[in-house]
């Protein structure tokens, strides 16, 4: 998702629907999309980003709190180094280690819980997606529809009357209105193909604020 959700246009999405082997031997009609375009329209998009920022907060303020208590750790140590025995510095040390390594294994761990959420909300947004696309090629009889994802692409050149991306957007834009307000795509609180914000991937420093 975008916004909270670690900028999920940026995941992608690049699909293709290819349609069945009659289809393909019956027309060669093909027409392309712009995925991006179609999940800013994606009915429930923006209930699961509100819902997804709100779950994932608690991870960032475990995280900000967890770092905080190692800083300070390390600023006593700091402090205190010059009059400290080699056998306290050395105790302290292991110390300071350990709860590096606590924070890092944490900050991983909420990190695929936050992945494995993130693809929880998205899956029902992302099926609504390929249905919409697949009426629409049957109905018109494409042999299939290709992604045109900016940067990841695979079509070069193409009539710009091949893109049907207005009309997929329109039709989920009618999905969107049958939907009730405010309602996510699933309200069921887990665990979350990217992390919050303040959650940093692993090796990275963890949020302080």
């Amino acid at each position: 998702m975008r916004s909270s959700l670690v900028a999920l246009v940026g995941i992608g999405f690049a699909f293709t629907v290819v349609g069945s082997a009659d289809a393909q031997q019956a027309s060669a009609r093909i027409a392309y999309v712009n995925p991006q375009a179609l999940f800013a329209a994606a009915p429930g998009r923006v209930a699961a980003e509100s819902l997804f920022r709100k779950e994932t907060e608690v991870f960032r303020v475990e995280l900000a709190r967890m770092n905080d208590a190692l800083t300070t750790l390390i600023s006593a140590y700091e402090r205190d180094e010059a009059r400290l025995t080699a056998a306290d510095r050395e105790r302290r040390q292991r110390a300071i280690v350990a709860k590096q390594d606590t924070l890092r294994n944490r900050q991983q761990d909420l990190e695929e819980q936050a992945g494995q959420r993130q693809n929880e909300l998205m899956a029902p947004i992302m099926e609504s997606v390929r249905r919409v696309l697949e009426d629409i090629r049957a109905e018109d009889g494409y042999a299939m529809i290709l992604s045109s994802e900016p940067g990841s692409s695979p079509i070069l050149a193409a009539d710009k009357n091949l893109d049907i991306t207005d009309r997929v957007v329109a039709r989920l834009r009618t999905l969107s209105a049958a939907r009730p307000a405010g309602a996510p795509a699933t309200t069921r609180p887990g665990a979350p193909a990217t992390a919050p914000a303040g959650v940093t991937r692993p090796g990275t420093r963890p949020p302080n604020e």
